[in-house]
C-alpha cells in the first residue's frame, strides 16, 4: 500500500508526504538623583542563530556540465551567552532592549565550501545575577566574574548534497536546511554580592556611615528615604578588604513588600554578616532595632541568624549621647558618621566578624536547565481532537533537517519515516485518510 500525506493547499507530484502551511515582568524601580534607575530585575527573550542551509550544487567543469554533487554544509548559528562582569552595575540595558538574537550561520556553497559559523552573542550582566526560565527554574547563578552560561544554543548547519550521494543515488538534488536556534524567555534577577549589609530604619544614617567607612559616595541628606538604591563600598582594614552594601531603609511590613522592602532585602541574602545601623536621636532606637530584626527574620530566618553588629549613629547629637550614657547593652557601637567618632572601632569589629563568619550557603552550580531528553528511539503517537501528533527526537529532527519543498527531499523524508516506523505507528493508532498529522509543528494530511 502506498502511504502518502497530501497537502490540502498544494500537492507535490511526488508520492509520499507533502507539506502544508505551518500553524503557527515589571516592578517599580527607584530613581537616582541623576535621573538614572538602578534596575535589579529584567525579563528578556533570547534566540540562538539558525544554522545555515546546506548547498545542493554540482560541479561545473569544462566537458563536465553536470558533475557530481559538491554542495558544502551550512555554518552553525551563534549562541546567546550570559557572562558576569564587574564592569556592569545593574540590568538597565535589558529594560531598554528586551529581545536579543544571535546571528545565523552562513549558507554552504558549491565546491564543498562550508558556510561561516557565527560568533556567539555575549550579554554582559553584573556579578550576582541569577537567570531563571519562564517557569522559575534556575538556569544559572553567575556569582563570580567571568562566569558564563549558554542561554540559547545556535542551530547546527544543514548538510550539503555531497553527503547524500550513494550507489543508487548519484545526483541528489537536495540538501538540508539548518536547524533553528533555541528560543528562551529569561528572567534576570540581580542580588548584590557584599561581605556586610548595612540595614536599619530610614534616616538612620547608613549612607553616611558607608561613606565614612569607604570610598563610596552615595546620595546623602537629612530626611527619611534618601537612599533609594543599594550602594556598595570597599573598606580596607588590618584584617583585609571588606565590601559593604548600604540597603535602603526598612519600615514595618518590609518583608511583605512595604516600601519596596522585598526588593531591597534580597540584596543582603549573600552577605556574611549584618550591621544594624540605628538613629541615636530616634525616640526609641531599641524598638527600631526590634522592628528591623523582625522584618529581616520574616524575609529569611537564615539571614536573621547571620552574625551581626549593632551601631548607633549620630552620637554627636545630645539624645544619642544620653542614650550611650545610660545604655548597658553589650556589643553596641556608638558612632558618628559626621565626626568620625567610634568608626575605627566599628570597622575593626566588622572586619573581625567577617573573618570569623562562615561563608553564606553555596548557590546551586551554574548550569543550563534543560527539559528531560527523550531516548533517541522513543516514538510517541498521540491522538487529539484535531488529529494526530507524532513526537520523538529522531522524527522531529528529521522534519527540521528536511527541505520539504524539494521532491528529492520529500522522497528521502518518506523513506526515513518508513524506516523509523512512523507510518506503522500511525496505522496502529487508527489514522484514517484525510486526518491531520503534526510533527514538530508542521502539519500534513494523511492519504493512504
Amino acid at each position: 500500500m502506498t502511504r502518502s500525506l497530501r497537502s490540502s493547499v498544494a500537492t507535490s507530484s511526488t508520492s509520499g508526504w507533502a507539506k502544508t502551511a505551518v500553524a503557527s515582568p515589571s516592578s517599580r524601580t527607584p530613581k537616582r538623583a541623576d535621573g538614572r534607575h538602578f534596575v535589579d530585575s529584567a525579563r528578556i527573550a533570547v534566540r540562538g542563530g539558525h544554522g545555515g542551509k546546506g548547498s545542493a550544487s554540482f560541479r561545473r567543469e569544462p566537458y563536465t556540465p553536470r558533475g557530481g554533487p559538491d554542495g558544502g554544509d551550512g555554518g552553525r548559528g551563534g549562541s546567546v551567552v550570559l557572562e558576569a562582569t564587574n564592569d556592569v552595575s545593574d540590568l538597565s540595558l535589558y529594560t531598554q532592549r528586551r529581545r536579543w538574537n544571535a546571528e545565523p550561520g552562513a549558507d554552504g556553497a558549491g565546491g564543498r565550501k562550508t558556510g561561516r559559523s557565527s560568533s556567539d552573542l555575549v550579554l554582559k550582566v553584573p556579578v550576582g545575577t541569577i537567570a531563571l526560565d519562564s517557569e522559575g527554574s534556575l538556569i544559572a547563578d553567575l556569582d563570580r566574574p567571568g562566569a558564563r552560561v549558554v542561554a540559547a544554543r545556535g542551530g547546527a548547519g544543514g548538510r550539503g548534497n555531497v553527503h547524500f550521494k550513494s550507489s543508487t543515488r548519484h545526483a541528489p538534488d537536495y540538501a538540508e536546511p539548518g536547524l533553528k536556534g533555541e528560543e528562551l524567555e529569561i528572567l534576570l534577577d540581580l542580588k548584590l554580592i557584599a561581605d556586610v549589609g548595612l540595614v536599619g530604619p530610614p534616616n538612620a544614617g547608613k549612607s553616611s556611615v558607608l561613606r565614612a567607612l569607604t570610598a563610596a559616595h552615595p546620595k546623602v541628606a537629612d530626611y527619611p528615604f534618601t537612599t533609594l538604591d543599594p550602594e556598595l563600598g570597599v573598606a580596607e582594614s588590618d584584617a583585609g578588604r571588606v565590601v559593604l552594601a548600604d540597603i535602603p531603609g526598612l519600615i514595618e511590613g518590609a518583608a511583605q513588600g512595604a516600601g519596596l522592602g522585598q526588593r531591597f532585602l534580597r540584596h543582603v541574602e549573600r552577605t556574611k554578616a549584618l550591621v544594624y545601623v540605628l538613629d541615636g536621636s530616634s525616640s526609641d532606637p531599641w524598638q527600631d532595632l526590634a522592628t528591623v530584626r523582625q522584618e529581616v527574620a520574616q524575609f529569611s530566618a537564615g539571614l536573621a541568624n547571620r552574625p551581626h553588629i549593632v551601631a548607633v549613629n549620630k552620637v554627636d547629637l545630645e539624645p544619642a549621647r544620653r542614650l550611650r550614657a545610660r545604655s548597658r547593652r553589650a556589643g553596641v557601637y556608638f558612632v558618628s558618621a559626621l565626626t568620625g567618632e567610634g568608626l575605627p572601632r566599628l570597622m575593626d569589629a566588622i572586619a573581625e566578624v567577617v573573618a570569623a563568619a562562615p561563608e553564606p550557603p553555596v548557590p546551586a552550580p551554574a548550569k543550563v536547565t534543560r527539559l528531560p531528553v527523550r531516548r533517541a528511539d522513543e516514538l510517541v503517537v498521540e491522538r487529539k481532537p484535531s488529529g494526530f501528533v507524532v513526537r520523538g527526537e529522531r522524527v522531529e529532527r528529521l522534519v527540521e533537517r528536511t527541505n520539504l519543498d524539494s521532491e528529492g527531499g520529500l522522497a528521502r523524508f518518506q523513506a526515513e519515516l518508513d524506516r523509523l516506523g512512523v507510518n506503522t505507528a500511525l496505522e496502529a493508532a487508527g489514522v484514517k485518510p484525510g486526518d491531520t498529522v503534526s510533527i514538530a509543528g508542521v502539519e500534513f494530511e494523511y492519504q493512504p
